[in-house]
């Protein structure tokens, strides 16, 4: 890996001379070789990588009036100033954030070069309640984790040996983790242990990519996440990297620009937005997110083919909402990072409670928030501010019974499944789909490129996956376009150029295992009409 990333930074160094500065205008459409789909953080590097492959003819269009994408923060309550807090909407943490001497998070690199304020989480900062009040059982996250230790060893066999995939809820049981349906404080240290990082249940997720993206994130780089607490926003580091190559008022970057329409060939593509404008360039690099591209918000001429519109209907979208509230005191346990909810009836019913109040993070702000994924995320959507405020409340004060706990000063959530540009939170990878699929969801058609978080196969989910795709892709059409993918074999170590896609995907059992003898009912060679009486 380390090696693959070194000659990437190589190609990225190979810097010849082509395009213009900006995008050139003629007739009705804006002219440039590259359009940019997306203002996020594949976006913002695949526009760093054609800028350091001296390629300076792009454009970035982006849907909302700011840079980032899924990193995203709002005013929130009150400090003891009466100035409101700035509280993250989406991405809140720098995921493995690296190791002295080890690789490092590209992610990171950013938070330490442009001053980011982070907090380290604490996992095992937590304490565990049922509907009852404080119940320890953190016996059963200690279980867990010696479970999952098995499972993950037997995730990379599976893995490097080719075998079939399973779910993830298999692997864990196999290896000793099997949480009764009616055990709700055992079911909330499952979500604990998964849902909370993948939105999805075991069950939904693959055995083998949820493992293996676990173990290229934690152990590649570090199993340390760094919560981002800056007031100027997670998006601040990622402003601070596009302004290295646009400037104040830089006429290749369109913001508040919607793109409705796109068509595309082997020869160019073309970009139509809502507002009747529209771009002509040589390539384009959509950094759509998964939830964009199933959601239809996009029409593609001509239409996708097969295989590319599989890969994208059979990856998942996950939601993960995060849930705010501020008091006008801190009524919990203030040195304590995470509280954990077992609800007596629904599993993963605001299972996770994060204080910031907590020292090194917002002391005395007085602010905690829950977190819910997938179906309860998009029930709580479906709801008002109203009905969730009560349902939070509920769950408090049954976790706090001898407190008496008031109406929050301030509440809020988003509504991430709804929102136009992004349809959800993060993609996860489902259980049996295989990696030739999700090449297929990675390649390109014609000269439109994909990247993101779900396009990248190791980093899947995380930032810094969505960090290496836009790079890459950036890398690659500037490589095809300055015609440097011929290289010698003794460093030829990666294909350069268009990516693979398959156009038939095959399962593990040939059809000649189907037959009676393996217990299929039809088999076309014998005749299969029951004999009459």
């Amino acid at each position: 890996m380390q090696l693959y990333l070194t000659l990437l930074a190589i190609a990225g160094a190979i810097q010849p001379v082509i395009g213009a500065p900006h995008p050139r205008t003629e007739g009705t459409c804006k002219k440039t070789k590259v359009a940019i789909l997306g203002g996020g953080v594949a976006g913002i590097t695949a526009a760093q990588a054609l800028t350091n492959a001296s390629v300076h003819d792009f454009v970035i269009l982006e849907y909302r009036d700011t840079l980032g994408g899924r990193a995203w923060h709002k005013p929130f309550g009150k400090n003891k100033d009466g100035k409101p807090y700035n509280i993250e909407m989406g991405a809140n943490w720098v995921q493995g954030i690296g190791s002295e001497g080890g690789p490092q998070n590209p992610i990171w690199l950013l938070a330490q070069k442009y001053g980011l304020n982070t907090e380290f989480s604490n996992y095992e900062n937590i304490s565990t309640y049922n509907k009852d009040g404080y119940s320890d059982y953190s016996h059963l996250i200690s279980a867990y984790d010696e479970a999952y230790d098995i499972a993950n060893q037997r995730a990379g066999e599976i893995l490097t040996q080719n075998l079939q995939d399973q779910n993830a809820k298999s692997g864990l049981a196999i290896a000793g983790w099997k949480p009764k349906p009616l055990d709700m404080e055992a079911q909330a240290v499952d979500w604990w242990s998964w849902d909370f990082e993948a939105a999805y249940s075991p069950i939904e997720s693959s055995f083998v990519f949820g493992c293996a993206g676990d173990n290229l994130t934690f152990n590649y780089f570090s199993d340390h996440d760094n919560l981002v607490i800056d007031q100027r926003g997670f998006n601040f580091i990622f402003k601070k990297l596009a302004s290295t190559f646009l400037s104040d008022n830089d006429p290749r970057l369109h913001l508040n620009t919607e793109v409705t329409n796109i068509t595309y060939s082997d020869h160019g593509v073309t970009v139509y937005n809502k507002d009747g404008s529209c771009v002509e360039a040589d390539y384009a690099i959509t950094t759509f997110s998964l939830g964009v591209l199933q959601n239809g918000a996009i029409n593609f001429s001509p239409e996708l083919p097969d295989w590319k519109q599989e890969a994208i209907e059979k990856f998942t979208m996950g939601t993960y909402t995060k849930i705010f509230f501020q008091f006008n005191e801190t009524f919990w346990p203030s040195e304590t990072q995470y509280h954990l909810y077992a609800d007596p009836v629904t599993r993963g019913w605001y299972p996770v409670w994060q204080s910031l109040s907590t020292p090194g993070f917002y002391p005395e702000s007085n602010i905690i928030f829950a977190t819910v994924t997938n179906e309860q995320a998009y029930r709580v959507e479906r709801q008002t501010d109203e009905q969730t405020k009560k349902e939070g409340l509920e769950v408090l004060r049954k976790m706090f019974p001898d407190k008496d706990i008031p109406e929050p000063t301030a509440f809020t959530y988003p509504r991430w499944t709804s929102e136009p540009w992004s349809y959800g939170s993060y993609s996860n990878w489902p259980p049996s789909t295989s990696l030739e699929m999700h090449q297929n969801l990675r390649a390109n058609t014609g000269r439109l490129w994909f990247a993101g978080e779900a396009t990248s196969p190791t980093f899947f989910g995380f930032l810094h996956g969505a960090y290496y795709e836009g790079l890459d892709a950036g890398r690659q059409i500037a490589a095809i376009m300055q015609h440097r993918c011929v290289h010698p074999e003794s460093v030829k170590l990666r294909e350069c150029g268009p990516r693979k896609h398959y156009e038939t995907l095959h399962g593990t059992s040939p059809y000649s295992d189907y037959t009676m003898l393996n217990g299929w009912a039809v088999d076309s060679s014998i005749d299969n009409n029951p004999p009459e009486e």
